[in-house]
């Protein structure tokens, strides 16, 4: 990952091979963003003019580059849009600044520095371009050419691959920010500690299914877990079956790689209050015997990314020292066509000893989620989060960029989307109609996996609510549409795994140990 240092040099002086200044968007034309000064100065004040010349007018992601003043040790000066110019305080907003160090970093794939001197009137600006720089510059390519090592199964994370690839920018120096300082120094740690495990998420997801079926991503996990003092409990099919885990068993019954159910724990001495994280885990999803057409199945080895995120956010936790106990609970098993596998009309005794009738077979998250919702509950946490590429409706209700968040609580609900405003991941809460409920009635169990098709999203929030356990606080996150974007790279998003919800999650954690929800 690209290492980010702190400095109060002078951009002039800085060996790089780019000074990224900002850019926004004016009445009346270009504006060069504090930050930039001694940039302009160099320029005899005619940097806006100049990138006015080249065409550009600081619209948010627009990248410009141009030959550096005379004088200066870096060649190249890279002009970033930041979007509309703020009109009041003249503070920029920290999405803002994530979104144009995104953009500055992929444009600087390659480069081996870079001098940052963007505008940064306080800490939360330094861990905003922090993690844009971080999370821009993100790059999977380890399964190209040979890689670094030979091109061996499961090289992955970013390894250099093929001999015309360009890896990730190699070092950032955030310019105009005291190294010593305290606060800079925190948000900066912070924003490398999210961003390393979000990252990590990222990898994951990206992963092909061939080198991720559900045991291999548990002893990932494991691994990532115990570096950083997390307890872990993995149960396989043996556990599954005796514990009565029959949602999760039913899914993964098609697949030869039997299905994985892995418990992470967090705790810190100081704690008052206890979140549980659910994820779904599905290594691949074919469909099963419902099967999914050809063209629907290539990207399904995303299906796992809200265990992804799950992963991360408890180990980020961790790291970070929160005082908050955390468990995450990852659902793993590959949904496969076979012999053995689901039928449509076979009926499944969950966790909780409800009975359900599998009407559809590719509606598979839920039975796993709702195995592992249910186990999580045993443990009575004081508010529980689910996260799941769980419906293709709720990417037709909200698009490809935005997720959306249901709840038995209006209130944690509500904390939840706010968590997500906050940090910049675009999010929308929905309702629960009740009416929506009878669609899952069942003739033969106590329910069936599928309702109505109109509200399909819905319906699914409504399925997994019955397996939260009395009076615990609880949010449903569909990240269907943002966790693997499919088109081109923009902002700190890359093509592929996003890490959808990470930063969501830590910050809820954050907030939670701060006494702000629950």
């Amino acid at each position: 990952m690209t290492a980010l240092t702190l400095s109060t040099a002078a951009a002039a002086g800085l060996r790089a091979d780019a000074i990224v200044v900002g850019v926004a968007k004016g009445a009346k034309g270009p504006i060069v963003a504090p930050g930039a000064e001694p940039v302009d100065q160099a320029y005899d004040g005619r940097l806006a003019a100049i990138l006015e010349t080249l065409g550009a007018v600081g619209a948010e992601g627009e990248v410009t580059k141009l030959p550096a003043p005379t004088g200066f040790r870096t060649p190249v000066v890279l002009a970033v849009g930041l979007g509309a110019a703020p009109e009041s305080d003249g503070t920029y907003s920290a999405e803002a600044l994530r979104h144009a160090a995104g953009c500055a970093a992929r444009a600087l794939a390659g480069a081996k520095k870079a001098g940052i001197a963007l505008p940064v009137a306080g800490p939360e600006a330094v861990g905003a371009i922090a993690e844009g720089t971080l999370l821009g510059a993100y790059t999977f390519d380890g399964y190209k050419g040979k890689g670094q090592n030979g091109g061996k199964k499961g090289d992955r994370g970013g390894a250099k691959g093929g001999k015309n690839a360009k890896g990730p920018l190699a070092e950032a120096t955030l310019l105009g920010v005291n190294p010593r300082e305290a606060a800079a120094k925190a948000a900066l740690g912070r924003a490398t500690t999210v961003c390393e495990e979000l990252n990590r998420a990222r990898d994951l997801i990206n992963t092909p299914p061939n080198d991720l079926a559900p045991e291999a991503f548990a002893a990932l996990a494991t691994t990532a877990a115990e570096e950083h003092g997390v307890k872990v409990k993995v149960l396989d099919e043996k556990a599954l079956a005796k514990g009565g885990y029959h949602g999760i068993l039913g899914v993964g019954s098609g697949s030869s790689a039997p299905p994985r159910l892995v418990r992470l724990t967090y705790r810190h001495p100081k704690a008052k209050r206890s979140l549980a994280f659910v994820g779904k885990g599905i290594t691949y999803d074919s469909g099963g015997i419902s099967l999914k057409p050809p063209n629907a199945m290539e990207t399904m080895k995303c299906d796992m990314s809200g265990a992804a995120a799950v992963l991360a956010t408890v180990v980020a936790g961790a790291r970070l020292g929160l005082e908050v106990n955390l468990t995450g609970w990852l659902a793993l098993a590959e949904n496969m066509p076979s012999g053995t596998a689901l039928r449509p009309g076979d009926v499944l005794r969950m966790y909780n000893g409800a009975t359900v009738e599998v009407l559809n077979t590719d509606a598979e998250g839920r039975l796993v989620m709702a195995d592992a919702i249910a186990r999580a509950s045993e443990d009575r946490p004081d508010a529980l989060v689910d996260v799941a590429t769980l419906t293709g409706a709720m990417v037709l209700a909200l698009g490809h960029r935005t997720f959306g968040v249901m709840g038995n609580d209006d209130a944690f609900r509500t904390a939840v989307h706010e968590t997500a405003e906050a940090v910049g991941e675009a999010s929308w809460p929905l309702p629960m109609p009740e009416h929506l409920r009878k669609g899952l009635e069942s003739a033969t169990a106590d329910m069936s996996n599928v309702g109505e098709r109109m509200g399909g999203a819905l319906a699914a929030g409504l399925f997994l609510r019955e397996f939260v356990g009395d009076d615990i606080p609880w949010a449903h996150v569909d990240i269907a549409g943002p966790a693997f974007n499919e088109g081109s790279p923009f902002g700190y998003t890359p093509k592929g795994g996003t890490g959808a919800a990470v930063r969501t999650l830590v910050h809820l954690a954050e907030r939670t140990a701060a006494g702000e929800v629950l």
